[in-house]
Formats: structure tokens, sequence, C-alpha cells
């Protein structure tokens, strides 16, 4: 295997980072004004993606490149610092090599921070069938699928025909479920009528399938009462208790033998990391989550870092491990680029502690919740500081500006005008 390498002048270290999402460029942010450090960045894409907003691309409320940033333009300028597309298959931990699809490359520190992909729980026909919502790419398909049963509906004169064209399943009670049945129904409502006004809408059905209790299960019991209130008045079907036990592309069979005909099952009922090579069995929790110690070290290592929703780090207050949130892995990676400093100046090394400044959901227009350190908001309130919060963690001016003025037609004229069919048409997704 060949190495893909610049190699370190002056007797500099080298940290590599795997992932380009919130812990990675967090991570490279922080390092980049350490002048003793060359930095490699390692992704399977060219871009940073910002996975909250993805359910607006798939909703047609924004473009892709919207919410993405190219990797090697936030490189640019600074000294010293690399970026290598590729995937991490494994790592070499007695040479201090990562293994990747195109070649291997030396580290003196690693930094393990690729994220998670969906979980099925072991359901394989719903692993084919089902549509994901992790990347752009699963994105843009949704988009395509949704479109795509629209069009096909309209061929269909008898109403029993349409039905599982018309009928959207979404698995999962979390942000992404709740936001995606929101943005659904405001489609139905203001927007899809007027593409098709030859297909009655009021036939139209949503339904939000979550396993547990309640929605939000993050959130508190206010919260989650208020979230299934505001999507059951918009006229979301919503089923508490209903863990899907298969879906072969028609039918959704629940625990309890329920059935839904649908053509379109979203899935966002659970993430797992995938398996890292070379690590050893005891550096992964029951659960798929590499093991590390307060400074973020890998269990077992003194150089091998993760940070994201790769790892856990198990405390008293999260034995399980810190939320697979946005907050927590841009935390861990300030914490252990500060670590990586001190271990070049023989310093002790910074403990993590994860300072929770709260959560939020938006269900639609003018409905949200938000629980913040010393307060709850809900309605308006939430809805617009749900949309400051998100606006501004998105890297570009570019990119903030044109979701902003993306998010301002679509207020003022209930326009979602990226409704375009682009990109392979698959009969199902793998």
């Amino acid at each position: 295997m060949k190495y893909i390498e610049n190699i370190p002048e002056n007797g500099k270290k080298r940290v590599v980072v795997a992932g380009g999402g919130f812990a990675g460029i967090t991570l490279i942010k922080e390092l980049a004004s350490c002048n003793d450090l060359q930095i490699v960045l390692i992704d399977k894409n060219n871009y940073h993606q910002f996975p909250p907003l993805l359910y607006q691309v798939a909703m047609a409320g924004l473009e892709p490149s919207a919410i993405a940033f190219p990797l090697r333009k936030l490189l640019q300028g600074k000294k010293d610092m690399h970026f290598r597309m590729a995937t991490v298959t494994g790592v070499d931990p007695l040479n201090n090599e990562l293994l990747t699809t195109t070649g291997k490359i030396r580290y003196d520190y690693l930094v393990l921070a690729t994220g998670a992909n969906t979980h099925y729980f072991g359901m394989k026909e719903v692993a084919q069938k089902a549509i994901p919502m992790k990347s752009l790419e699963e994105a843009i398909y949704l988009r395509n699928a949704l479109l795509m049963n629209l069009e096909e509906a309209l061929n269909y004169k008898d109403p029993a025909l349409a039905e599982p064209l018309l009928t959207i399943c979404i698995a999962g009670g979390g942000p992404t479920g709740v936001e995606l049945a929101g943005a659904l129904c405001e489609m139905k409502k203001h927007i899809l009528p007027r593409d098709y006004p030859e297909i009655d809408f009021n036939a139209m059905k949503i339904f939000l399938l979550e396993a547990g209790n309640r929605l939000l299960s993050n959130l508190s019991e206010k919260s989650s009462q208020r979230a299934l209130h505001y999507l059951q008045d918009m006229g979301v079907n919503v089923w508490l208790n209903a863990q899907v036990k298969n879906y072969d592309g028609f039918t959704v069979t629940l625990n309890d033998n329920r059935q839904i005909v649908s053509r379109t099952m979203i899935w966002t009922a659970g993430v797992v990391p995938e398996k890292i090579e070379g690590l050893g069995s005891e550096a992964w929790s029951p659960r798929g989550r590499l093991i590390t110690d307060e400074y973020g070290r890998i269990k077992g290592f003194s150089n091998i870092f993760s940070a994201g929703d790769l790892c856990m780090s198990p405390t008293g207050r999260y034995p399980s491990g810190h939320p697979q949130v946005a907050p927590v892995a841009i935390q861990q990676a300030k914490v252990i680029a500060s670590n990586i400093k001190n271990s070049l100046k023989g310093k002790p090394l910074q403990p993590f502690i994860y300072r929770d400044k709260g959560s939020m959901a938006t269900i639609g227009r003018h409905r949200a919740v938000a629980e913040l350190r010393f307060m709850k908001l809900y309605g308006t309130g939430a809805w617009f500081l749900w949309g400051i919060v998100h606006l501004f963690s998105i890297i570009g001016v570019k990119n903030k500006v044109a979701v902003f003025l993306d998010w301002m037609i679509h207020y003022f004229s209930y326009d979602q005008s990226l409704r375009l069919l682009i990109g392979k048409k698959r009969t199902t997704y793998l």
C-alpha cells in the first residue's frame, strides 16, 4: 500500500484528523496557529456538510451547496495544512499509520472523528428499501423519491392506487423525524397543491412512527408533549410505541403487526459508528462506539484520540456516553486540540467536561421547542431562536447569505423553488 503524505519539515509533529465533520473542522481551526505541527485532514468527501439542515434540502427548501463547504477552501492560506480525500479503513498503531482506501499515512497524533452511519438494527430489508437521511446524497435522493411518487400518482385515476404514493412514513421521533414531518405538512398545505392541482392532497397521509413512548426523548416531557401537539394539529399521524419490524418497499409492518401501505419510508431511527479495524475489541463499547478517557484518548492508546459521534466517554451524568450532537463534538475537539498542544509542551492534559447549552427542534412555521440552560421556549420565540442559531452555525458567509435568502423567500411567498428531479434514479437505496 502506497503512502499519501508530505513529509513534515523541521522536525514538526504530524496530526492526522480523520473526518471533516463538526469535530474535525473545529480541531484543525484550533490547531492552525500551532507552528510545531503539520496537520492532515482525511475525509471521504471534499466538503463539510451541515447535518441539521439536511431535511430542508430533502424538502426542496435549500440547495445542497448552501449547506456544504469545500474542505480545501477551509485550509487555504494555512501553513502546512493538507487535505486528502479517502475513506478510512483501519489503523496500524504499532507503526503509527492510518490506513485508507488510497494509501497509508503516518501520524504522531491521530484523531478519529468519522461520525456515524444510519443504524437499521439488523433489519436487512429495511436497510435496502428505506431512505436514510445522513448525507447530502441521501437528502437529494429523498427529494427525488418524493417528487417521482407525486409524478407517478398523477397517472392513477383510482385513488386506491395512488394512495401508497401519497403515504409517507417517517421512522424515528427525534429532531430529524419531527422536523421532516413538520416540513412535509407545510409542503402538503402550501406548496404541492399549486404544483399538482390534479391531486387531492386531503388523501396525502404523513405518519411519524416512534418506538418509544414520547417524541424528542432528549428533551423534557413538557417539550415532548408540545411537539406532539404541534404535529397532530398540523395533521401528522403520530404513533408512539410503534416499532418498525419490517419494510418491503410497499408495506410497513410494526411490532404489533399493524401495517401501513406506503411507497416511502424515511429512516431516522438511529445511528451507529462504522467499525475501524486495528484498534482491538477492548477499545469498542457494546453499542459500537470507541471508548475514550476524560482526555479524549482511545482506551489503550496515548496518541490516538476520538471525538464526535464515533466515541463515548462514560461519566457519572452520561454513563452511556454523551449525546451524539454537534455541541458535544465541537467541545470535545477543542479539548483534544488543547491536549495535543499540552502534550507537545509536556504540560498536564485537560479533562473534557460537557457544558450543555440546550437543545431545540423546529416543527414548522412559528412552531418550535427550545430548552436552554435556564429557560424553555415554545412557539414563535423558539422558532426564531432556532433559525438564528442554525444560521450563525453554518460555515461560510456565502452559505449564510444563501440560506437566509432562501428562508426569506419561502417565508413571504410560501414557495420552495428547488423541486427539481436531478440525479440518477434508483429503484432501491443500498
